[in-house]
Formats: C-alpha cells, sequence, structure tokens
C-alpha cells in the first residue's frame, strides 16, 4: 500500500512487502518487549500493546530533565537542536527500565511513576544503545568525540542499573568510542562494535564477563558498524561509513564473511521482525554517498535484498539539528510489524509509522 503522505514505497521484492498500519506524529520507537511496543513523546515513556486492531498508548512512566530543556522540547527543531528526549532502552527480565537520556542512565522500577538518575554521563551526552543479557546484567560503551583517543570503558550493572561498574576497557589509543552492544543467544556471547578510523574500526566477540574478548573483523571502513541483528545460521550487520559505499553483511556461523547487498548511505540502525531483518540508511556528510533518501532495506530470506522505504531529507542544516535518519526500536519484536520512527524529513519529521510485514 503506497505511503503518500508520508513517505515513497518502492518497488519491493516479491517475498517481502510493507503495509502501513498507523502513524504517530511526535512519538520515538525505543524498544519491543514481546508484544509490547515502548515510545517515548519527549521525557515521557509510553506503550501499546501491537496485537490488538486498535493501538492505545498508555503513559508508563517519565523523567524530570534539568529545567532549561522543559522549554527546548517544545519545539520540534530545538528538540532536534539539543537532541532531547529518550534515546535508548532496555526492559529486564525483572520489569525495570533501563534507559539513556541526554546527560544520564536512568532507572524506573516497576509500578513506580518517574524514572531516576544512576549514573551521570561524563564524556559524551548519551550511549547509542544498551544491551541486556537473560540473567539481567545490563551493558553499554562510552560514546563521545576523544579526538585525544583516551582510553575508553565499557560499563555493566549487575543490580538492575543501581550501581555500575567498568567491565572492560579499551587502553587509550585503541577505539575512538563504543558504537553497540549486542547479545547474541545462540552463542551466549556479546558482540561489541566499535569506531572510527583505521584499526579502531572493529568488531569483537566477549563473554558476557569480559573475560574473554576477540577481534573477529578490524582495519577497515566496512566493519566500521553501528547495527548487528544475530540469527541462528548467521550475523547480519550493515557498515556505517561517510567515506566509501556502504553495504549489509553476513558472518555465518561458520566464520565466512559475504556481502550480502549494497546500500545507498551509512546505516546504524537495524532489527528482527519475526524472520525478516531490516536495515536503515541515514543522510550525512558525504563525498561518497550523496542520496539524500534515508531508506530502509529488508530480507525475508537473508539472501534477497531489497529497498522498501524511503523519504526525503529536510531543508534543515544535519550539522546542527541532526542527519536525516529512520530509527528501528531494539528488542525482541513478537509481531509481525515493523515500526520505524523517522527524522530531519521533508514530510515525516519526528513520526513513528507501524507497518505489517
Amino acid at each position: 500500500m503506497a505511503h503518500q503522505a508520508y513517505a515513497t514505497e518502492t518497488k519491493p521484492q516479491p517475498e517481502l512487502q510493507l503495509s502501513r498500519v498507523a502513524s504517530f506524529p511526535g512519538l520515538r520507537a525505543l524498544a519491543w518487549h514481546g508484544t509490547i511496543l515502548y515510545a517515548s513523546r519527549g521525557y515521557e515513556l509510553l506503550s501499546a500493546a501491537m496485537n490488538a486492531k486498535s493501538i492505545r498508548w498508555e503513559k508508563v512512566a517519565a523523567y524530570t530533565p534539568p529545567w532549561w530543556r522543559n522549554l527546548t522540547m517544545r519545539s520540534r527543531l530545538s528538540f532536534r537542536l539539543f537532541r532531547d528526549g529518550f534515546h535508548a532502552l532496555t526492559i529486564l527480565p525483572s520489569g525495570h527500565l533501563i534507559a539513556a537520556v541526554p546527560g544520564a542512565i536512568v532507572v524506573r522500577s516497576p509500578g513506580e511513576p518517574c524514572f531516576r538518575a544512576s549514573h551521570k554521563i561524563l564524556r559524551g551526552t548519551r550511549p547509542l544503545h544498551i544491551a541486556v543479557t537473560p540473567d539481567g546484567s545490563i551493558f553499554w560503551g562510552e560514546y563521545f568525540d576523544n579526538p585525544n583517543r583516551d582510553e575508553v570503558h565499557i560499563y555493566a550493572s549487575t543490580d538492575k542499573g543501581g550501581k555500575w561498574d567498568i567491565a572492560y576497557t579499551f587502553p587509550r589509543g585503541a577505539i575512538r568510542h563504543v558504537h553497540n552492544i549486542v547479545f547474541d543467544e545462540w552463542e551466549n556471547c556479546l558482540w561489541v562494535l566499535t569506531g572510527d578510523n583505521g584499526a579502531e574500526c572493529q568488531i569483537l566477540r566477549a563473554s558476557v564477563d569480559f573475560k574473554d574478548v576477540q577481534v573477529i573483523a578490524s582495519g577497515g571502513q566496512q566493519a566500521r558498524a553501528v547495527a548487528l541483528i544475530p540469527t541462528r545460521e548467521a550475523l547480519f550487520f550493515s557498515s556505517d561509513t561517510p567515506f566509501e559505499t556502504n553495504h549489509i553483511y553476513s558472518y555465518s556461523r561458520r566464520g565466512i564473511l559475504s556481502q550480502a547487498t549494497e546500500i545507498s548511505g551509512s546505516s546504524i540502525y537495524g532489527c528482527r521482525v519475526r524472520d525478516a531483518i531490516f536495515f536503515s540508511t541515514m543522510v550525512e556528510p558525504s563525498d561518497t554517498n550523496r542520496d539524500r533518501h534515508v531508506r530502509v532495506y529488508g530480507s525475508a530470506d537473508q539472501i534477497h535484498w531489497g529497498c522498501l522505504l524511503e523519504w526525503e531529507k529536510d531543508m534543515w542544516p544535519m550539522g546542527l539539528f541532526q542527519y536525516a535518519n529512520a530509527f528501528l526500536p531494539d528488542g525482541h519484536n513478537a509481531t509481525n510489524l515493523l515500526a520505524v520512527t523517522t527524522i530531519a524529513l521533508t514530510q515525516s519529521d519526528l513520526e513513528t509509522t507501524i507497518w505489517r510485514v
């Protein structure tokens, strides 16, 4: 079904098609928890069951930011300029919610109406993602500019986000920052993605206690990744480089690396919907990737890939008002629905759309 008001639906591959179910202006989809989708509106967290005919959002909790952010979040452009709102969320088996907001990691206990700050972020503003293992251990890596290439830490908590300790440290000069940490249920391990230049671009396999850390890929811009999706047969990841043409890759459980498809720009978000896998691209300053469209690529069988959705970037400077992007929520999705939040686009700025796969 064509999305006339908000997106241009391109011709999909026969095996995978999308139809738009609903759209929600002002919402950012953050994480799935089975059939429940969590999303934020500013500093308010909402949830909705996605297995019903009608989607009803209910307030879960809120975070009280510094007073001045109550002003910046009132305007769509100032909200983008100051990177307001929730940026990452994970749900623990206990029901605790752990989230990243500008300057802090925040925690909400079951039944509580508010998030409380449990860790002040001193370098950078927030991690890009937060990982959780089945036993409730939580991990996130430092993401900051790091021009001097200082040491970079991965933090962990085993008490539901109450206390954070350093689980692993990259030595000075090793990397710029951590892009993502992903739990792999099939190997019971963590995949750590780092950047940004030369040998700083790494894909590492770590035991959940970080006593065993191995570099699987490094040294090139195609190993510069943020989004990684484990499956039973392979890992799928997308490259995130402004210097080269970007691609989606598969890394089989037998250690075979294959290039799956070329994509139109840097990619930092991916997700699964049952057996289907999706990655999105963004628009950033690049002499190589000149496409002014955000796109969503997908595959039903992990062999045939196609561009399924596209949107055009808006007129506002991307350095100030964020790169045009399509956010894909983390977590385990037990539905046949794809949630996409778009930003910095001509007609779908700060909007979440739900698509039936």
